[in-house]
């Protein structure tokens, strides 16, 4: 019985899956016309699955020799003269695995002291026995690190400029996490130079491989109600497109924990939009590979630059950086209507609790069910108390905890958040509206079915104040509230605590805006 697929590339015999032929047009085309081409997208969005499928139907078709060929075991090479002879064997095992005739001739006897050379060498003896042009499909391209990638692009570059008067590869993917400008950015400082012979100017075109669409989506899970007859209903669905955005793992690897561990493959029940949203928390608390190893990246001054303002709401000027162009990259964020935001909500949620972990740690040695009470009132979230108890906490503790954290200018946002995951622990959840540009960062708490809208904003003056009370009661009334409560942190130093710490309520067109300075 096929499953969903959570490590590795699919197949159509084993797993359920979109055709990988529809999530990328045209490289058959820039196939034809001999072209050099990049292909970049996150980790975990199907590049390994497209590349053998491409592989697969290329060879079939009988037009073209082709093979796919992985460079990421070469990760931990840095010398580039044991980089290159690694790639020149790596060739020669992929020519073998995808049966490209006479591949035991490829490198018989290769000359690696010249490593400046060999590869192009080798490619050129190869192509020149062959009955039929050839093309390689270079995965994982972005591990390989300094003098071995330049090396190898330049001795690409050599190939094809002269395969007008030698055999050469007719056409190549380099294919990875990264945009080929980032390569550049890896590689070496602005202020340096590869010469006017750089290795990247043979690149024709970039492309990258979308997230799927909801009827996409749609058309994955209708594969398991075919094979087992169990439903995805409509609100599940729904729910799982919201929170993935698509994300090609994040649709597996929910559906796979809601079949296999809250059902225990009782496919006699219909999948729903509760089960769904438990599989969601499991797998963020969890921190499943793809998840933790995308957040390691939060700890790269690059992606802090970036991710910072998105978590404050402060303006972003770094739209042409090689910076936001890895971070994009990543998969990590995304720009929509020009608001830069995280890619998906659950990468949102596991961004904010993957920087306050150790504020969320501090504040868990009292237990959820000791905590919640001290906040009940008549069965709802006393949110003013709460945010009471915070502005005692954050007058006696702040200096030590910005301190210590990276990410110093969001701190008073990710502390508060970790304060309140409290809540998240004890039966709620955060709903969390982040995006940078807009001056404020919002949250929904939601505890037993209530919601309590609580805009963050830094104090900027008497101007920004009334905005934010505006934007307060705008939020409150996304969520039919007639309240809401408007965090206001003051980090002028010349302020007293005094001034700092207060609490007013104000009207905004009928609707009551709690005001906490902090």
């Amino acid at each position: 019985m096929r499953y969903f697929n959570t490590s590795g590339p699919c197949n159509r015999k084993e797993h359920y899956m979109i055709e990988a032929a529809t999530r990328l047009q045209g490289v058959e085309s820039l196939i034809d016309m001999e072209q050099y081409f990049v292909i970049h997208a996150a980790r975990q969005s199907g590049k390994t699955t497209y590349l053998k499928d491409l592989k697969q139907r290329i060879n079939a078709e009988g037009k073209y020799h082709t093979a796919y060929c992985s460079l990421e075991g070469l990760q931990d090479v840095s010398d580039v003269e044991k980089g290159i002879p690694l790639i020149v064997k790596k060739i020669k095992r992929s020519l073998r695995d995808s049966a490209v005739p006479k591949h035991e001739f490829f490198a018989e006897n290769p000359d690696y002291s010249d490593f400046t050379g060999v590869l192009i060498d080798e490619l050129i003896k190869y192509c020149k026995i062959l009955d039929k042009p050839l093309i390689l499909l270079f995965d994982e391209v972005d591990c390989l690190s300094e003098g071995t990638l330049i090396s190898f692009l330049r001795q690409l570059r050599e190939g094809y400029i002269i395969r007008d008067t030698v055999p050469f590869v007719h056409s190549l993917a380099l294919v990875g996490m990264r945009n080929i400008r980032d390569y550049k950015a890896k590689i070496r400082p602005d202020s340096q130079t590869l010469g006017s012979a750089s290795p990247f100017n043979i690149v024709t075109e970039t492309m990258t491989l979308k997230n799927f669409t909801k009827e996409e989506i749609t058309s994955l899970y209708k594969q398991h109600t075919e094979d087992t007859g169990q439903a995805f209903e409509t609100e599940a669905i729904d729910y799982i497109f919201d929170q993935t955005q698509g994300q090609p793992w994040l649709l597996n690897a929910v559906a796979r924990e809601i079949i296999v561990k809250i059902l225990n493959s009782d496919y006699s029940q219909a999948v729903t939009a509760e089960m769904a949203k438990t599989a969601i928390q499991t797998i963020i608390l969890r921190r499943d590979s793809h998840i933790d190893s995308l957040l390691e990246r939060l700890k790269e001054e690059r992606v802090r630059k970036v991710v910072e303002p998105i978590i404050s709401g402060e303006r972003f000027y770094g739209r042409l950086s090689d910076d936001y162009q890895y971070v994009i990259d990543l998969g990590l964020i995304k720009e929509i209507d020009a608001k830069i935001q995280p890619a998906n909500p659950i990468y949102g949620e596991v961004i904010i609790r993957t920087l306050s972990f150790d504020s969320q740690q501090d504040f868990m040695l009292e237990k959820p069910d000791a905590v919640i009470p001290r906040y009940l009132k008549e069965g709802k979230m006393d949110i003013g108390f709460l945010l009471a108890d915070f502005q005692q906490f954050w007058r006696e503790n702040s200096d030590i905890w910005i301190e210590k954290m990276q990410y110093k200018e969001a701190a008073p946002h990710l502390i508060l958040q970790g304060f309140l995951q409290r809540v998240l622990n004890g039966g709620g959840h955060i709903i969390r509206d982040m995006a940078a540009g807009t001056g404020r960062l919002d949250l929904g708490v939601v505890y037993e079915n209530h919601i309590y809208p609580i805009e963050i904003k830094l104090w900027k003056g008497e101007k920004y104040y009334q905005r934010g009370l505006e934007q307060a009661a705008r939020y409150a009334g996304i969520f039919g509230c007639r309240e809401g409560w408007l965090v206001v942190f003051d980090q002028r130093k010349s302020l007293a605590w005094e001034e700092k710490i207060y609490r007013k309520e104000e009207d905004v067109n009928g609707t009551v805006i709690h005001v906490f300075g902090i």
